[in-house]
C-alpha cells in the first residue's frame, strides 16, 4: 500500500481506499472527515454502517456540524427509524437498494454548492453484508466511474480483512491509491 505522488496529488479529483481494523473504523472516518473539511473540500458521506441520527452526534462530538456536510443515510429506514426531512441528507431504504443509493449520490451531487467534492463511502465492508460480492463490485465501479465523470474526488472506507480478495483487487484497481489507518493518518491532505 501506498500514499499519493506528488504529481497524483496536482490531480483535480483522487480516489482512495482507505483500511482499518475494526475498532479503528470509527476513529479513521473522523479522521478523514477533518481532513476532508481542512483541505475546504464539502464532503458527501454516504453511509451504510451508522443512522444519520448517530453520525451526527459523533461528528458534533469533535465539533463538525451538519452544515459542513450532505449525508445519504441507507441504515435508518432499513432498522425502522424516524428519517427526519433535511436537504441535506437524502434516506434509502435499504443498503441493498442500489439503485435509490445511485439516484440518490446523483442528486445530491447536484444539490451541494459549486467546489470540491468529496465522497466520504462508509464502509465498501458494511454494503458487503447486504449484498453479494459480485454485485458490490459493479455498483463501486459505477460510483467510481460517475466520480471520474463529475471530477469528484472519492474515499471509501473499509475493514480490513472484511473485503472478498476479488473485491479489494477490484477496488484496488479502481481507486488511485490504498492505504491503511497509520499511512492516512501521516497523510496531511488525502484529496
Amino acid at each position: 500500500m501506498e500514499g499519493p505522488s506528488p504529481d497524483q496529488e496536482q490531480q483535480e479529483s483522487m480516489l482512495c481506499l482507505l483500511v482499518a481494523q475494526p475498532e479503528q473504523i470509527q476513529d479513521m472516518n473522523l479522521m478523514v472527515m477533518k481532513k476532508i473539511l481542512a483541505s475546504g473540500c464539502t464532503p458527501l458521506i454516504v453511509t451504510v454502517n451508522k443512522p444519520y441520527k448517530v453520525l451526527t452526534k459523533i461528528y458534533a462530538k469533535e465539533g463538525i456540524g451538519p452544515e459542513s456536510y450532505f449525508v445519504i443515510d441507507a441504515v435508518t429506514q432499513y432498522s425502522g427509524g424516524v428519517c427526519p426531512p433535511s436537504p441535506r441528507v437524502k434516506y434509502v431504504n435499504n443498503p441493498s437498494n442500489l439503485t435509490d443509493l445511485g439516484i440518490a449520490i446523483t442528486e445530491l451531487l447536484k444539490q451541494m454548492p459549486e467546489g470540491k467534492k468529496c465522497i466520504l463511502f462508509d464502509s465498501v465492508s458494511m454494503l458487503l453484508i447486504h449484498i453479494p460480492s459480485a454485485t458490490a463490485s459493479k455498483f463501486l465501479h459505477f460510483v467510481v466511474n460517475k466520480l471520474q465523470l463529475s471530477d469528484v474526488s472519492g474515499i471509501f472506507l473499509s475493514v480490513e480483512k472484511g473485503l472478498d480478495p476479488v473485491v479489494m483487487s477490484q477496488m484496488s484497481a479502481f481507486v488511485d491509491h490504498v492505504m491503511d489507518y497509520e499511512q492516512a493518518q501521516k497523510q496531511t491532505c488525502l484529496l
